[in-house]
């Protein structure tokens, strides 16, 4: 009897390795991925527990990168797809560069959904099968000083829903993960060192994935983790966009940290 597969992208560091460790405690073999080199390291401690793990380095962000990692699964039914693979990017928008500003929007949207396309055909043909995506509680309001990133997860969040709509009746279920601040190395990457969110106390990533993964299990729609971004949440379907852009500048502006300290 060999074990039901699951791939997971961006699965290096922070939420998406833990979510690896969810998928091994769980008795799935992977297939991980992500642009760095570490992904080999993190195939090597998810090894210990006795499942199959291949690990691919690519950039997720190209159709090439997505296809040599669908290459590696060798034709085996995927029973569960943790599309989590994102990139952030701090600073006013007129300000970062512009092949930055891309990457994102390749990584977070064009690679995400080229994956759950591929991945999902095949599911739908088969009748069965999991998808979780990672989205945001960013994608909930205008993101000052992330105004692109905050703008992907939206999209993230927003199709999450919809594809999971659209197949209701296939066997496939689709539950959108929304964390808040998590302890990652993201806010290092996205260069918010030196902002109030960047520098405050964030749920831990383990504690994220251990949400995402279970309500991926049950099938629900969607899941905000931490009772404190669920708040945020529905304070953000209450408040004008104008109101929630002003709240985000305060946690995003370059320089925040230094005042947040006294």
């Amino acid at each position: 009897m060999t074990n039901q597969l699951a791939i997971v992208t961006g699965a290096s560091t922070g939420i998406g390795y833990e979510l690896a460790k969810c998928c091994v405690a769980h008795g799935f073999d992977l297939v991980i991925a992500a642009d760095e080199p570490e992904i080999m390291q993190a195939a090597d401690s998810l090894r210990a527990s006795g499942v199959k793990v291949e690990a691919v380095e690519a950039d997720l962000a190209t159709e090439e990168g997505v296809d040599k990692l669908y290459a590696a699964v060798g034709g085996r039914p995927v029973s569960a797809l943790l599309a989590n693979a994102g990139r952030g990017l701090g600073r006013a928008f007129l300000d970062q560069d512009f092949d930055e500003v891309r990457f994102v929007i390749d990584t977070n949207v064009t690679g995400t959904l080229y994956l759950v396309h591929r991945v999902g055909r095949e599911m739908r043909d088969r009748g069965e099968g999991r998808i979780l995506i990672t989205g945001s509680i960013a994608g909930f309001m205008p993101g000052t000083f992330q105004a692109v990133y905050n703008g992907t997860k939206a999209l993230l969040d927003s199709f999450s829903y919809a594809l999971r709509e659209e197949l209701k009746d296939s066997g496939v279920s689709v539950t959108c993960l929304m964390p808040g601040p998590t302890e990652t190395e993201f806010f290092e990457r996205a260069d918010l060192m030196d902002t109030k969110v960047g520098t405050e106390k964030k749920q831990p990533a383990a504690e994220v994935a251990k949400v995402g993964f279970e309500a991926m299990i049950s099938g629900d729609a969607g899941v905000v983790a931490g009772w404190k971004n669920k708040i945020q949440t529905t304070m953000a379907n209450l408040l004008p966009n104008t109101a929630l852009a002003e709240q985000h500048r305060k946690m995003a502006e370059p320089g925040t940290a230094r005042s947040s300290q006294h």
